[in-house]
């Protein structure tokens, strides 16, 4: 009976190996989303409603902060197939598509379009390899106005909020995940772990930079407290957020070669040089500043009252 007990645990052990790895390959997730969501709300300013500046909020944005990947676990393939594409845009090929076209399903036919234009990459130019990165951050982004909306009329009403203030917090901490990402420069890119094709400056091509730059650096090494500080204190009201949120991508992207270079020069190993900190902490304030700038615009264009629905 001693030994069948054993194999039992052994058994159970093994089957829970690939979910345990699933969780420990997403340490950032753990800690620089977290961060990222947490210093977004703290900066919220007076104006948007208290609750979602209250203690128990910032709570549940910290918390909200890894929530996708917590869908990438095989213990739901489908979900996390389906999502996965979600954290990423390898710009490189989706520029090959031609302007990015505002909306997910005209982006799929340009990236069918181009497949046919080039044909020697036609296996990588499909949205689940290219990646769908600002179309569900701005998919969220929507949800979170239109929440806030809701929120307005309940409220004008004199009617419970509670249900109302829950998915709010809920959708800012789920959106503050892709703002979270965007940030990342290897997020961005063909060059996400470990650099391909010609590498004429001698850059890691082994596929350890993501998981040493986003986790094992950051868990590490950085604090809320040094990154509160190069958060603007005044926040943006966003004039077109599809517009701006490419922007914020093509930044992170510009950074895409820094990031190898500072790898090259030891900046991200152990407690990694004083210009590989600087590095980490600007772009975690940059989605920090971008979440926060993110959910101010929805509530300040909440406000903005929209033709009633009337169905098809």
């Amino acid at each position: 009976m001693k030994n069948i007990s054993k194999l039992l645990r052994f058994a159970a052990a093994v089957a829970l190996l690939p979910v345990m790895l699933v969780q420990q390959s997403f340490a950032w997730g753990a800690d620089g989303h977290m961060l990222i969501n947490r210093l977004a709300a703290a900066a919220l300013p007076a104006d948007v409603p208290e609750f979602l500046r209250s203690p128990a909020a910032l709570d549940a944005m910290q918390y909200y902060g890894p929530e996708p990947d917590r869908w990438r676990s095989p213990a739901e393939p489908e979900l996390d197939a389906a999502q996965a594409p979600e954290h990423f845009i390898d710009l490189d090929y989706a520029d090959l598509a031609g302007p990015l076209p505002r909306q997910r399903y005209d982006y799929i036919r340009a990236l069918a379009a181009a497949q046919a234009k080039h044909p020697d990459l036609a296996a990588s130019l499909t949205p689940e390899k290219v990646g769908l990165q600002p179309y569900v951050t701005t998919e969220v982004y929507e949800r979170l106005q239109s929440a806030f909306r809701d929120y307005r009329a309940l409220v004008a009403a004199k009617k419970d909020t509670k249900p109302s203030e829950a998915e709010i917090v809920f959708l800012a901490g789920w959106l503050g995940h892709y703002v979270g990402d965007g940030s990342q420069p290897l997020h961005t890119s063909i060059q996400y772990n470990g650099w391909v094709g010609p590498n004429p400056h001698g850059y890691t091509t082994e596929h350890r930079i993501h998981s040493l730059f986003e986790s094992q650096f950051v868990h590490a090494n950085v604090t809320a407290a040094d990154v509160a500080p190069l958060i603007p204190a005044k926040p943006v009201v966003l004039g077109d957020v599809f517009d701006d949120y490419m922007k914020y991508l093509r930044n992170s992207n510009s950074l895409v070669e820094q990031t190898y270079q500072l790898e090259k020069a030891g900046a991200f190993a152990g407690t990694g040089t004083p210009a590989g900190k600087a590095f980490v902490d600007e772009q975690l304030a940059a989605g920090a500043t971008e979440l926060r700038n993110m959910i101010y615009t929805a509530w300040e264009k909440s406000a903005v009252p929209v033709p009633a629905y009337h169905g098809n």
